[in-house]
């Protein structure tokens, strides 16, 4: 049997009580009882600038964007929850997905995406539950080469659906997001060499 898989959890928020961070929480829980390694980050720690890429060609890559590359190329999975904003991706996802695709000298194109498996999940205020910006995301992700689980969740009217614990007051809705977790280790045993 191979190493245990690995997978880079993260919420596409910077807000300090976010929901998506509670979320994927939940799904890393999932994950880390099906016997999985999981790794949580906060976006908000690798203090990325907006992509530039004069500001790349003259200072070379923010140590944020170094180490965010580092950890996805050294996990073989991701869970994102990403929140929607105006019917799509946050900002704040979108500028460290585009700061982790830069090549390094003689590196392999997109390294830190390709062969990847993905797992996507969002809460949100709103009544669909941020599904519009997970359209997004998916096709973001798979127009880079991460292959994209088909099955997500998505939490609408997210103000009142979370215990002060960050766990899910509707436990179907609770076990369906451990299940995601649970889901994406179940295809890495099985695909990890």
């Amino acid at each position: 049997m191979g190493a245990t898989p690995r997978i880079l959890a993260l919420g596409g928020s910077t807000r300090k009580d976010s929901y998506n961070k509670k979320l994927v929480q939940i799904a890393a829980k999932g994950a880390r009882l099906a016997g999985t390694e999981v790794t949580l980050i906060e976006l908000r720690d690798l203090a990325l600038p907006l992509f530039d890429q004069d500001l790349e060609a003259a200072q070379g890559p923010p140590p944020g964007a170094i180490k965010l590359k580092r950890l996805m190329i050294e996990h073989d999975g991701f869970l994102i929850s990403s929140p929607e904003y105006n019917s799509s991706v946050t900002g704040v996802l979108k500028n460290a997905i585009d700061w982790a695709s830069r090549p390094a000298p003689n590196e392999p194109p997109l390294v830190a995406f390709k062969g990847k498996v993905a797992t996507l999940m969002s809460a949100s205020p709103g009544a669909l539950g941020g599904l519009r910006g997970l359209v997004h995301l998916r096709a973001i992700l798979g127009n880079i080469g991460v292959l994209v689980l088909p099955d997500q969740v998505a939490v609408a009217k997210a103000f009142e659906t979370f215990n002060e614990d960050g766990s899910l007051k509707d436990a179907k809705q609770q076990a369906a997001v451990e299940g995601l977790g649970q889901g994406l280790a179940a295809i890495l045993v099985k695909i990890k060499p």
